[in-house]
């Protein structure tokens, strides 16, 4: 499996950016993909989730009702708008790949994820 992340840049508080993760390898719909960042000086953390279907999302609470993850089953991408963004949101976004039904994984771990992108990076000016 191979994840090739794009759509990062540097923007100014309040504007939108959309990251794609485009898929190739396996059957990309058998697989729940996530998003994640990493700060500089900070953990690899967890941003967003959706399930193989795409019918169901996960988001941690600082970017609820801002970013909103999708999937494009036959294009074999994800995306992530990231809408509002705030300085805080800079970061190296990572895509990441379970073969795992979203159900049955803790979606923030990121264990639970077999497969990685090269990660794109977001910073956002005040």
């Amino acid at each position: 499996v191979q994840l090739q992340a794009s759509g990062g840049g540097l923007v100014q508080a309040g504007d939108s950016l959309r990251l794609s993760c485009v898929f190739s390898g396996r059957t990309f719909s058998s697989y729940t993909m996530g998003w994640f960042r990493q700060a500089p000086g900070k953990e690899r953390e967890s941003v967003a989730a959706i399930s193989w279907s795409g019918r169901v999302t996960y988001y941690t609470d600082g970017v609820k009702g801002r970013f909103t993850i999708s999937r494009d089953n036959f294009q074999n991408t994800v995306y992530l708008q990231m809408n509002s963004l705030k300085p805080e949101d800079t970061a190296v976004y990572y895509c990441a790949a379970s073969p795992n039904d979203s159900y049955g994984i803790d979606w923030h771990d990121p264990n639970e994820y077999d497969y990685w992108g090269q990660g794109t990076q977001v910073t956002v000016s005040s």
